[in-house]
């Protein structure tokens, strides 16, 4: 017997034969067993929702919404999604494309003036498909030491971030690279285009046309929201809280329950916001410079699971999980939405789709053996080629100083108001510091180090210059 579950409704699937009458009939157990982990009354958990031809056919809840308070996660649970919201967004700046107020062409410092010019134009298609190169805002401000989980950010903090950034980590349209500030950015376009908050043009245009009543944004993290779980992380084998304390959203902040995220994939596909047309917009995938067309399209990724269709979206944010998919041919959906830290939602939601779709994931073939190579051993480096490397470093970008010095025969980057990343030579001039990425220090002509470059996946090249 399962220790502890939620569970509203579950309709078995209509299928031909004895066999697969019996597969749908176990169906929700087979479901139970991938969230097992979290069916408990000491854990936090999710809430799991499946859809067949626009019918909810499943829909069942696991683990503790509050842990302080002893409140059950239910299937109408107040999750937040995530960048499952990106697509929310998306569809937003669409409705404003229908409405002949904005182009998808359109260069974003016209909606935008504060972003820098920098030779080459910004588009509104860029932001959508991860093509701009804007750095992530977030991924700045945790190089300056005060990261999304640190300090409360408001749009006016991204502008501000956004507005100081000298480079770009690529040209516009050359490369994808996933980052939450071009729909940051889309969300601020919709609210300066419409005239009005873009939580309340949401709510005006998509929301409350579509029924989903238990959708908001969350753009006040402040604002009590009845049914909401909180989040948490297991940190030391025991649950804490991680909550958001950001009012940043339209990359993300979507309170929503797995039951509203059902019917929303229903009316993306059947066209029952903005009809066809936004429909193809809203699936139609990024082409680079080069031609070559990507999986992202705007808010959804477009592949497949076990070579069966997949449009999906996976979401994180401080201890919420999200997954949300729909497979076309097969007219199934899929929501899952927790409020675990630990679970990772693209392998749970798709354990959930194998089992509703009935495929198995494909089998790799054996790798190779081969005689396992010793490892280098990392160059050490001597008392004069640390001190070479040490003084302070300033970037405008960041509007943070790092401080390199030498302590306890070690290099490391001291960074307000108390950290000290210890810095890990992997070849010359080339360092990692934990939680600020890659550190590779700068020469000039004659060997001097003159600026020391940050690099993370979502910022590729931070420069700081070497003032001391």
């Amino acid at each position: 017997m399962k220790l502890f579950r939620s569970v509203i409704t579950c309709v078995l699937l209509a299928m031909p034969s004895a066999l697969a009458a019996q597969q749908a009939a176990d169906l929700p157990d087979r479901i139970d067993g991938v969230f097992e982990r979290w069916n408990s009354a000491a854990s936090a958990g999710c809430a799991v929702g499946v859809s067949r031809d626009g019918r909810k056919v499943v829909s069942r809840a696991y683990g503790m919404a509050d842990l302080e308070h002893d409140i059950r996660n239910t299937p109408s649970t107040i999750f937040e999604a995530g960048s499952v919201s990106k697509q929310f967004t998306a569809a937003a700046v669409m409705l404003l494309v229908q409405d002949g107020l904005i182009g998808l062409n359109d260069d974003v410092r016209r909606h935008v003036p504060e972003l820098p010019d920098y030779g080459d134009t910004i588009r509104i298609r860029h932001l959508l498909n991860h093509t701009s190169g804007l750095r992530d805002w977030g991924s700045v401000a945790a190089i300056a030491g005060a990261g999304r989980e640190a300090r409360t950010h408001t749009h006016d903090h991204v502008l501000d971030i956004l507005g100081r950034q000298r480079a770009l980590n690529f040209a516009p349209g050359s490369e994808y690279s996933y980052s939450n500030s071009g729909y940051n950015l889309l969300a601020i376009i919709v609210a300066r285009v419409s005239g009005m908050p873009f939580a309340e043009f949401s709510r005006t245009r998509i929301f409350e046309p579509l029924g989903l009543r238990d959708t908001q944004w969350r753009d006040d993290y402040r604002r009590i929201v009845k049914h909401r779980a909180s989040a948490y992380a297991m940190r030391g084998g025991r649950w804490v809280i991680d909550r958001p304390i950001e009012d940043v959203h339209g990359n993300g902040g979507l309170l929503t329950t797995a039951a509203d995220l059902l019917s929303w994939n229903d009316a993306l596909a059947g066209g029952a916001l903005g009809g066809n047309e936004l429909v193809a917009r809203m699936h139609t995938r990024g082409v680079l410079n080069s031609g070559r067309r990507i999986d992202y399209a705007a808010g959804l990724f477009i592949t497949s699971l076990d070579d069966v269709p997949e449009v999906s979206h996976t979401g994180s944010t401080a201890g919420y999980r999200a997954f949300l998919a729909r497979y076309p041919e097969q007219r199934v959906g899929v929501a899952v939405l927790c409020n675990a830290g630990n679970a990772n939602p693209g392998q749970v939601g798709r354990a959930v789709a194998r089992l509703v779709l009935g495929t198995r994931p494909a089998v790799a073939a054996p790798a190779p053996q081969s005689r396992a190579r010793p490892t280098a051993a990392l160059r050490e480096l001597t008392a004069g080629e640390m001190q070479a490397l040490t003084g302070e470093y300033y970037s405008p970008d960041a509007e943070t100083t790092l401080r390199v010095s030498v302590e306890e025969d070690r290099l490391v980057i001291r960074r307000r108001p108390a950290d000290r990343l210890q810095l890990v030579p992997l070849d010359d001039d080339l360092f990692v510091a934990q939680s600020l990425g890659r550190v590779r220090f700068i020469r000039d002509e004659g060997g001097r180090v003159i600026a020391l470059s940050v690099q993370q996946a979502r910022v590729y090249d931070m420069r700081f210059e070497r003032v001391q």
